[in-house]
């Protein structure tokens, strides 16, 4: 038995050399496409952190957090599901050490489905004293759809290239050898401090009133690229 697998395995790796030789000495044509769109965030995650020591100890966190609950509630957000606690802390061993009053904070992450919703969330959140609010990222809900898309368009732009390039020569254009895609997207914001474009109105600034603000998120980049080996018949 030993003899035979000794035998049979240089035997595998001839067929395996020979078919890769095969498919390099077949006649081919190599060609390259890329598509890329811009696609505007429908999912936007904001960082808020509610703190005593923002209001200098005169509200209690429980007391904010309420008051945060109900104010996100009034602009229509369930908060039940879009409200996630991410961390709490207090500033114990500091009191332990130097006698200080305990300080207690909470940092959320509170998702909402348009740019328009975050300025009001930013908005409201500031009339009742909570304004340490960043963006955490941005993200397009039906990115997958979209990429899947996106491969199709490019893998007809590459057979209609490759079709221009072979009519010239009188030859016809064969089934794919070898197909390889390179697909890339990344929000704007994600891991960056909060980069949003607010314009207030006249009124606002005169009055001295808050208002919703106009918010413009910049719209994330997707590219796909794909490259494509026909057989030339």
């Amino acid at each position: 038995m030993k003899k035979i697998a000794l035998f049979l395995l240089p035997f595998i790796s001839f067929c395996g050399m020979s078919q890769t030789k095969n498919f390099i000495d077949q006649a081919h044509i190599e060609t390259s496409a890329k598509v890329d769109t811009l696609v505007s965030p429908d999912r936007i995650y904001l960082n808020i952190t509610i703190s005593e020591k923002d209001t200098k100890g005169k509200i209690s966190l429980e007391e904010l957090e309420n008051n945060m609950n109900n104010k996100l509630k009034s602009l229509g957000i369930a908060t039940d599901k879009q409200l996630i606690l991410k961390d709490l802390s207090s500033n114990f061993q500091k009191y332990f050490l130097k006698q200080q009053d305990i300080q207690k904070s909470k940092n959320y992450t509170l998702l909402v489905y348009s740019a328009l919703m975050a300025g009001k969330v930013m908005v409201g959140l500031e009339q009742i004293n909570i304004s340490n609010i960043s963006l955490e990222k941005t993200e397009y809900a039906n990115m997958e759809s979209l990429l899947l898309t996106l491969k199709s368009r490019a893998i007809k732009k590459a057979k209609m290239q490759a079709l221009a390039m072979t009519k010239p020569l009188n030859q016809s254009l064969g089934n794919a050898l070898y197909i390889s895609d390179n697909s890339n997207f990344m929000s704007p914001y994600n891991n960056r401090m909060l980069g949003i474009q607010m314009k207030a109105s006249k009124n606002s600034l005169e009055n001295d009133s808050l208002t919703p603000i106009d918010i413009e998120f910049e719209k994330i980049p997707v590219e796909t690229e794909v490259r494509v080996v026909f057989k030339l018949d």
